[in-house]
């Protein structure tokens, strides 16, 4: 595994993925890589004009690709994409690639009343797969991947408090507990269907230390933001981080690999998993937790108002 790169991936002809926040960066890689091997690619995206870019991209070249147009913080629009790729592949899913995310974000609030990261990163995700479950179902050894991050191992998670109703709001704890509740529900997730004896794989990645657009945008949403700020956090990445085609490796790997299992965690190889070939990591013990991966199942419902399923 140590030398896996995206020409490893298996031909993917007959099989329909969809890839949130598939406009750019790690998304957007994984939509042309998928694609360059035969999948049909649902590139979800929040902007249509920077979508339809990457599915023209795609068709250029003789690929299959459609556009779902999602934003997952916002569930109405998550509920309208469910239905938009039930009409572009009415046989079923076999991936659901949930890449789309903000990082480190000032505290703004989404019409629902949550907080934007707990909203981008965790609610809508989850929402989003248990409604495309159905359609996962329609397919033999469908995946859902979900993306983590190293960040998971921060600042722990407040299952009283996860919107920073009480508590003073950290755009750093905030990102951190999301990318942990990725990893408890991945897993949360893997326990159900596997009850429930279902063949569909729940699996986790993280990219380590990559060079998107993350850190860029999170500066660029800032009150005090200054062309300063962007430049320089946008150089910092761009020195540190490993490429984008290099980070989107893992999270690739468990989409295709027929090796990956139910609750697999694929990352970087390299120390502090920051870069390097994908192989299978070690969540954090508090990623580990059953009990707080049921309380926030239980309370991801509550908040997002979509019954769970598996049930």
């Amino acid at each position: 595994m140590a030398k896996w790169t995206i020409t490893d991936i298996p031909d993917q002809a007959g099989r329909v993925v969809l890839i949130t926040g598939a406009n750019s960066g790690l998304g957007r890689a994984s939509a042309l890589a998928l694609a360059s091997r035969n999948a049909h690619v649902l590139v979800g995206a929040r902007s249509v004009e920077r979508g339809t870019a990457v599915v023209d991209k795609i068709r250029s070249v003789g690929g299959q690709a459609d556009l779902v147009e999602v934003d997952v913080s916002d569930l109405d629009s998550v509920r309208r994409a469910v239905e938009k790729v039930a009409e572009l592949a009415p046989a079923g899913l076999d991936v659901l690639m949930n890449n789309a995310g903000v990082m480190g974000t000032p505290l703004r609030r989404t019409e629902a009343g949550h907080e934007l990261q707990l909203a981008t990163n965790h609610l809508g995700p989850a929402a989003l797969t248990w409604l495309l479950m159905p359609q996962l179902r329609k397919r033999p050894g469908a995946r859902v991947v979900t993306l983590a991050s190293i960040a998971h191992k921060g600042s722990g998670l407040d299952l009283d408090d996860l919107n920073f109703n009480q508590r003073r709001y950290s755009a750093r704890q905030s990102y951190s507990q999301t990318k942990l509740a990725n990893l408890l529900f991945m897993s949360e997730l893997d326990r159900r269907l596997r009850a429930d004896g279902s063949d569909v794989l729940s699996i986790g990645a993280h990219p380590g230390w990559t060079d998107t657009d993350l850190s860029v945008n999170s500066a660029r949403m800032r009150e005090s933001k200054t062309d300063f700020l962007e430049k320089a956090v946008g150089m910092l990445t761009r020195a540190t981080g490993q490429s984008v085609e290099q980070g989107v490796l893992p999270q690739l790997y468990a989409a295709t690999m027929p090796d990956a299992r139910g609750g697999d965690y694929f990352g970087p190889d390299g120390p502090g998993e920051v870069r390097g070939a994908p192989k299978r990591v070690a969540p954090s013990a508090a990623a580990q937790s059953i009990s707080d991966a049921r309380r926030l199942w239980e309370i991801t419902a509550e908040l997002t108002g979509v019954r769970p399923d598996p049930a």
